[in-house]
């Protein structure tokens, strides 16, 4: 299986410490396959991105077990966010996936990578837009039960997180990245040598990513998502609102000091990855190059089928 320039930049910014807080919402579980999607392998992707809509909707109902009246709606909402977003944000994609190989194939910067990485995020916060008034039906629609399950799965997700990110050693934790991250670069790039290898692993070292404060800031959005549905039902001509204002609260963390850090982790991340992409060779950018055509190629497909 390939990835993508889009897959192991999104890697080395965000990483599963970033990835892992996703709060119960459309546009979050769409965000995530529609990015892993558009950035999967060739073959799969087509199969993938058609069969998204199943895959979110039995994610969303691993959190809060769906009754047989909210079944039905629920598919019909995210199959047409789908089309939604198969007419209006896959060309977008295609077109990004095309300009990357131009990047690709020469020495970029950090602020380069940065910018490319605000254009995914616009892209992401659009869906998110679009995932609101769904969000909002669904909110009004769970109950006690519901709830109780969504807190369960919750736990359940900070153990996975404590066990890789907390209670192992420092290096223990560092090698777990540095796997992750070599197997993504590796499927852009191509087998990576011993001296682009050690840069990976330091550049994942000297990284300032904080699970501690991470850990937290999860913790804050999951109890937000649970009062945002609580005050969204005890007032529903306000709900709308409240679940845009948390996915708002997503983007930008009302803990003091925490966008700072997040930023930092952007703006080293951006700059760790120019850095290893300067230092591939022809042949390991060639080869990026004809990975993300294939994508590009595969996303024009997708968007063109109705």
């Amino acid at each position: 299986m390939n990835t993508s320039f889009g897959e192991s930049l999104r890697g080395v910014l965000a990483g599963p410490h970033v990835r892992r807080i996703i709060a119960l919402r459309v546009s979050k579980v769409c965000a995530l396959v529609i990015m892993a999607a558009t950035l999967s392998a060739c073959t799969a992707t087509r199969l993938a991105y058609n069969q998204a809509h199943n895959a979110t909707y039995w994610w969303l109902d691993s959190h809060v077990d769906f009754n047989n009246g909210q079944s039905t709606p629920v598919r019909g909402d995210i199959n047409a966010f789908f089309q939604w977003h198969r007419t209006n944000e896959l060309p977008v994609y295609a077109g990004l996936l095309q300009r990357w190989q131009s990047m690709a194939s020469q020495d970029i910067t950090g602020a380069q990578v940065c910018a490319e990485f605000d254009v995914i995020r616009q892209r992401i916060d659009r869906a998110a837009d679009a995932s609101v008034q769904p969000m909002a039906r669904l909110a009004l629609q769970l109950d006690a039960a519901q709830l109780e399950h969504l807190k369960s799965r919750q736990a359940k997700s900070n153990e996975e997180f404590a066990d890789d990110f907390l209670q192992a050693s420092a290096e223990a934790r560092i090698e777990k990245r540095y796997d992750r991250a070599l197997g993504r670069s590796e499927m852009l790039y191509g087998t990576l040598n011993a001296a682009q290898k050690e840069l990976l692993r330091n550049n994942i070292k000297a990284s300032p990513f904080d699970p501690q404060r991470t850990q937290a800031e999860r913790l804050r959005r999951q109890t937000d998502l649970l009062q945002t549905v609580k005050e969204a039902q005890a007032a529903p001509d306000t709900a709308t609102e409240r679940v845009r204002g948390h996915i708002a609260r997503i983007g930008q963390s009302p803990t003091p000091g925490y966008k700072a850090y997040a930023d930092e982790l952007v703006r080293q991340g951006c700059a760790q990855f120019a850095q290893l992409h300067n230092a591939t060779s022809p042949e390991q950018r060639a080869h990026a190059v004809r990975v993300l055509k294939d994508y590009e190629n595969d996303l024009r497909v997708l968007s063109a089928q109705r």
